[in-house]
This record gives C-alpha cells, sequence and structure tokens, in this order.
C-alpha cells in the first residue's frame, strides 16, 4: 500500500470515529429537546441554540461522509429563502463581543437544486469570513434576486477590504489572508458550488465594501 492509500485509509478510520461522537452529540441533543418539552419548559434561545447545533451536527457528518465516496453531492429542491436564513440563523454565533448587524433582503424566494447541507456550509463560511473582516463594528447584507432564471446572492460587508494583490489568489487552495486560516474555506466552497451549478466570485472590495456574489439556476421541474 503506498503512502497515499495509506493515508486515505488512516483519515476514513477517523473520519468513522469522529461521525460516532457526533452522533452521540446528535443524541443529546434531542435528549434534551424532549426533556425540555416534558418538562414544560419553553425557552426560545435554547430551542434555537439546540437547533443550530444539530444542523451543525448535519453540516459535519456529511462533510465525513466525502471521505467515504468520490460522488458525494446529493442534491435536492430547496427553498432558497428558508435556506439562506437557516444560514444567517448558524452564522450569528461567530458574531462572540463585537458590535456587527445581519441584515437580509430576501424579499423574493425561488426553489433551487443543492446539496443543502454543502450550500449551507458555503453560506456560513462566507458569512463568517465577513464577520472576520470587521474589527470591532460593522454591519454584512445579504440579498437575493432573479435575473434571467438565476438566482443572484449577494453578501458584502464594510469590514477591512481584501488588497487587490490577494483579490486574484484568494479562491486558490492554501491561500489565506488570516495568520490562523488554513486557505481552504473559499477553495471548497468554490468547488462544491461548482458541483452545483453554481459560481462564486468576488464582486468588489473597497474601503467601504466587500461583496461576493453566488449565481445560481432556478429549480424547474
Amino acid at each position: 500500500m503506498n503512502d497515499t492509500n495509506i493515508v486515505y485509509e488512516q483519515s476514513r478510520c477517523v473520519a468513522h470515529e469522529i461521525r460516532n461522537h457526533l452522533s452521540i452529540c446528535e443524541i443529546y441533543t434531542q435528549i434534551i429537546k424532549k426533556n425540555l418539552e416534558q418538562e414544560g419548559i419553553e425557552n426560545q434561545s435554547i430551542s434555537n441554540a439546540l437547533n443550530c447545533i444539530s444542523k451543525s451536527l448535519k453540516i459535519m457528518n456529511n462533510s465525513l461522509i466525502d471521505l467515504k465516496s468520490l460522488n458525494n453531492i446529493s442534491q435536492k429542491e430547496c427553498d432558497l429563502q428558508k435556506t439562506l436564513e437557516e444560514g444567517i440563523t448558524l452564522s450569528k454565533v461567530y458574531i462572540h463581543d463585537k458590535d456587527i448587524k445581519i441584515y437580509s433582503d430576501i424579499k423574493t424566494t425561488a426553489k433551487v437544486y443543492i446539496d443543502e447541507n454543502k450550500f449551507l456550509a458555503c453560506i456560513v463560511n462566507i458569512i463568517k469570513n465577513a464577520i472576520e473582516a470587521i474589527e470591532k463594528k460593522g454591519e454584512i447584507n445579504i440579498a437575493s434576486e432573479i435575473k434571467n432564471n438565476n438566482v443572484h446572492i449577494t453578501i458584502s460587508n464594510n469590514g477591512s477590504p481584501i488588497s487587490e494583490e490577494k483579490q486574484q489568489a484568494i479562491f486558490e487552495k492554501g491561500y489565506t489572508t488570516k495568520p490562523t486560516g488554513s486557505g481552504l474555506g473559499l477553495h471548497i466552497c468554490v468547488d462544491n458550488l461548482k458541483a452545483q451549478n453554481a459560481i462564486l466570485r468576488l464582486n468588489k472590495s473597497i474601503p467601504e465594501i466587500t461583496e461576493f456574489e453566488i449565481i445560481l439556476p432556478i429549480y424547474k421541474n
């Protein structure tokens, strides 16, 4: 067995063990929900947190499944507005102690044919990057509109701009603008969206605004 195969098999074993522990977390999430219901305790914050944990666990589990299969895109019909709103909710955990407002302008919705977990992971990754680009206080705007049978989703922020030199390389594997970054986030987003017939691009990054755009076709039965 060559080195590549050894690494691949080790990755599969590690992924298997991690998935087991993710399953334990998911089970206890459901147990907590049931106990709250049985006790008649209604707490929207706890409920929202548990839902976010459950969804994040599914996204992580989906990523680990990728190690077992080359055909790892599982697309289905999804409601765009609902998916984007879920991505925004999941992303808010990264704000921490910053004063950041996230605004959404999703006036119309459409049916799209996507891998929901991978698409959500991309939305979360882009919003997380926007949060990290804002030092203390700022805003992030998520908007969508339909043009020529395509959905255009823009995610913008008023944080620190990306230099012109770095703009040419941000989607390359291993390239990062962050001291502790892996340089994989945007590269993975581009690949995953491409597999779903979608495009990710950087429209602009100037002192006033940095804007990313996702373009994907409307699903027609």
